[in-house]
């Protein structure tokens, strides 16, 4: 099973146990001598705290070797870490820890042989779970359990639907338009008058008669030519524009909530920082 840094894991870990850090927390035994300081923390795929990191110092060598996180009390008010049962002879037989490096199943052994109240106790690796070796990640049920509290929450997502649609088209209407036009005809106006001589004669070579045409006129008139031209009257623009509104929505949802019952004069730690929950 891969472990990784707390980092690494979660990389705002510290909003995630409200603000709390355990790195650089003093390493302390339960009779209160500092061996130490955590550096770092390692969890498994689950986000489950399986060791602290810890560089040792004092009268221990100064190196860095891996804790199983069931053997540490973490006290956040004091800020430190109390530690059970750490030797000088144990920090020298643990394999050292590096950045850089994987730990794996045999490495993970080579630490827990040394916190084994049986160092030649052994396991099929095929078959090991963290189970195996309850005392060392307090895993044991009558001492740690854990479940989850869960809670409803509401979220929010839109989609769209069609409403409706608007077409916008053309149609011809046609009317009867009138206009004026000013024309001229032209035409013969004949007149008959009696003559200002008459009664007088004429001289023989002055009277010529005559049979047939004696005078054309020729007649004009206008007649109007219509013609049709088109003009842009108006014009009509299509845009679309979005209005905005924000609308809310109610519904009920739950949420679990812890009820604890003691019977008799029990002493009671009750926290609500969630790095308890993962240790």
């Amino acid at each position: 099973m891969p472990l990784y840094k707390l980092q690494d894991f979660d990389p705002t870990y510290r909003d995630t146990f409200g603000g709390d850090d355990i790195k650089g927390l003093s390493l302390y035994t339960e009779g209160g001598n500092k061996v130490g300081k955590v550096i770092d923390a390692l969890v498994d795929p689950e986000g489950r705290f399986r060791y602290l990191v810890i560089e040792t110092e004092s009268d221990f060598h100064s190196k860095r070797i891996l804790l199983p996180i069931g053997l540490s009390r973490i006290d956040y008010n004091q800020q430190r870490v109390y530690v059970d049962g750490l030797s000088k002879k144990q920090v020298e037989n643990l394999p050292m820890y590096r950045d850089n490096m994987t730990v794996d199943y045999d490495y993970e052994e080579e630490v827990r042989k040394n916190y084994r109240s049986e160092p030649n106790l052994t396991y099929d690796r095929d078959s090991y779970t963290y189970q195996n070796d309850a005392s060392l990640y307090d895993l044991n049920e009558q001492k740690h359990q854990n479940f989850k509290l869960y809670e409803e929450r509401l979220i929010a997502n839109k989609h769209r639907i069609k409403t409706g649609e608007v077409t916008v088209g053309k149609h011809i209407e046609t009317e009867t338009a009138t206009v004026s036009v000013p024309i001229e005809k032209e035409r013969v106006v004949i007149e008959r008058v009696p003559a200002s001589t008459e009664g007088v004669a004429v001289s023989p070579g002055e009277a010529q008669f005559q049979t047939g045409e004696v005078a054309r006129i020729e007649l004009y008139e206008e007649t109007p030519e219509i013609e049709k031209e088109a003009f842009v009257r108006e014009e009509v623009r299509v845009k679309k524009i979005v209005d905005r509104d924000v609308v809310e929505a109610q519904e009920t949802v739950r949420r679990e909530e812890l009820d604890i019952q003691t019977e008799g004069d029990l002493p009671l730690d009750e926290t609500n920082r969630q790095q308890r929950d993962r240790l």
